[in-house]
């Protein structure tokens, strides 16, 4: 049995803020540099992503259950966005594209700047309210506010432990 490298359709999640269109698609096994996302003037989202390292008949593939492939997907969007200005994410095999709602659709073609193993990210609305962070920006922020929580016991678990609050 061989590995096949057919292209395959994404599945997609499109929902939207007040300011923001957000495209969400996983996009398992890819390299952030495999991934280009490009809006057309017409406000067509074009997605595809290109595997690298497929088996190549190297080894012998005994089960296959899911497909392995590149990818690409093609929609209209529902709403004009400015792309130029679009928010790009990808980690753990999920594509997020964050497009600001504009009044007409501005086009661009998007790439990735890899920023961690199979991570990537392009930012591109520095300055404005859609600032994306990264992973350990993220985590580092989580901590902070975990550990200053629980520097805090709240009232209800100083009550039940018998502690005053302090």
């Amino acid at each position: 049995m061989h590995e096949q490298g057919e292209l395959q359709s994404i599945p997609v999640k499109v929902y939207r803020t007040r300011d923001r269109l957000m495209v969400a698609a996983p996009l398992a096994g890819l390299e952030p540099e495999d991934i280009t996302v490009v809006v057309t003037s017409a406000g067509r989202l074009i997605l595809d992503g290109t595997l690298r390292g497929i088996l190549k008949d190297i080894k012998e593939l005994l089960v296959d259950e899911w497909s392995v492939g590149g990818f690409h997907r093609e929609l209209d969007l529902p709403l004009a966005v400015d792309a130029e200005r679009a928010n790009v994410t990808y980690g753990n095999g999920v594509l997020v594209v964050m497009f600001p709602i504009s009044e007409h659709t501005r086009a661009a073609h998007l790439t990735l700047t890899p920023v961690g193993h199979a991570r990537g990210q392009r930012v591109g609305s520095i300055g404005s309210s859609m600032q994306p962070t990264t992973t350990q920006a993220h985590q580092a922020g989580q901590s902070a506010h975990h550990t200053s929580s629980l520097d805090r016991p709240d009232r209800e678990e100083c009550s039940r432990d018998g502690l005053e609050p302090r």
